[in-house]
């Protein structure tokens, strides 16, 4: 009875250290999701086909890899379950890397970190708010900020707008839910026309994002008030990656750090930015 126990802790044992390598995969080809319509990081071209920061950076880590990546567009609100569903091996979207997402997902180092902002109609009465053009930088559960103490002033019973699901409808509902109406679109664009045509008042999104906004509102938007910086919204953009995935990750870490020594990521910076977002 003894030596069949030993023999059968002994099968679990082995069991248990074969699983990791029986469920290793061969990562010839991976399928990377953006949203497609998030410019300068990621948009959708006349033909088609995805351009932007982000899908040229793919390319590069992709080529570095070794490997075949196909990028697809989806729906930035259903990107974290799809992902979890296998839909997907791959999350490329400016994602930004927090605590609550790492519960759920893993992440890959960060391959950016940029600043959020408002923004309003460059000649509307909320334009030019105290501290514009300056940086705040706060941690999370920052209180008794002067600098957002004296927005929220100035924004009191105003609508504001943002895009669902990111970590920037969670500093507006927890700094101005109170004292502002918020309203979430399904997508930047769509709450950037609303802007345009002045049915919100702000909205609050990403800096850099919003700078391509601006091209495309034809000047008629500007950022107002401070841009927020610091580890608030995580400590920079990275790949979201299903949490079993860990062989997956290490190789795109590899490849991240590449393009970092290289200068890679500072060049394509400089081409879609005009900024380096260099972590």
């Amino acid at each position: 009875m003894n030596l069949s126990k030993f023999l059968m802790a002994g099968a679990v044992a082995f069991a248990t250290l074969a699983a990791p390598m029986a469920q290793a995969k061969d990562w010839k080809t991976v399928t990377i999701t953006l949203e497609g319509a998030y410019a300068p990081w990621n948009l959708t071209n006349p033909d088609g086909t995805l351009g932007g920061f982000e899908p040229e950076l793919a390319k590069y880590l992709c080529d570095h890899m070794k490997v075949e990546c196909n990028l697809v567009a989806s729906d930035w609100d259903g990107m974290i379950p799809a992902l979890n569903a296998g839909k997907f091996d791959v999350i490329m979207d400016a994602l930004s890397i927090t605590e609550e997402r790492k519960k759920i997902i893993d992440f890959t180092i960060p391959y950016a970190h940029t600043h959020a902002a408002f923004a309003t109609l460059k000649d509307g009465p909320l334009a030019n708010a105290a501290g514009t053009g300056s940086v705040v930088k706060l941690d999370p559960g920052a209180t008794g900020v002067k600098e957002i103490d004296a927005m929220k002033a100035a924004f009191a019973g105003k609508t504001i707008g943002i895009q669902a699901a990111t970590v920037y409808s969670k500093f507006i509902y927890d700094n101005f839910g109170d004292i502002a109406t918020v309203r979430e679109y399904k997508t930047g664009a769509e709450r950037d026309l609303d802007l345009e045509t002045g049915r919100i008042d702000l909205v609050f999104d990403d800096a850099v994002y919003l700078i391509s906004a601006f091209e495309k509102a034809n000047g008629t938007l500007a950022f107002t008030g401070p841009e927020i910086g610091g580890t608030i919204f995580g400590s920079g953009e990275g790949l979201g990656i299903r949490q079993a995935d860990t062989d997956l990750r290490d190789m795109f870490n590899k490849a991240i750090e590449a393009a970092l020594a290289d200068g890679t990521i500072k060049t394509l910076s400089m081409k879609w930015f005009k900024t380096d977002v260099t972590p």
